[in-house]
């Protein structure tokens, strides 16, 4: 005698398991991209580095993107 078995349930407990899944992995990104800032944050903490930082292309960028920055929390902020 065979049995027949609902797959209703199944594919139902498979679609929680796999939001579930994908909020653990927005979960684990999102913290990935905190301790990222956080370590930049340290690094650029260091006068070395920047005085490095200053004297490299790169105070070019930076200093082109930080009024961007400002004026996105100000209007944020309205």
């Amino acid at each position: 005698m065979a049995m027949k078995l609902s797959t209703r349930n199944v594919s139902h407990h498979d679609a929680r398991r796999s939001n579930e899944g994908s909020e653990r992995d927005t979960l684990i990104m999102l913290g990935g991209v905190a301790l990222l800032v956080i370590g930049a944050g340290i690094v650029l903490s260091n006068p070395a580095v920047r005085r490095y930082v200053e004297r490299s292309p790169l105070k070019n960028v930076i200093s082109n993107l930080i009024p961007d920055v400002e004026r996105y929390f100000k209007l944020r902020a309205m």
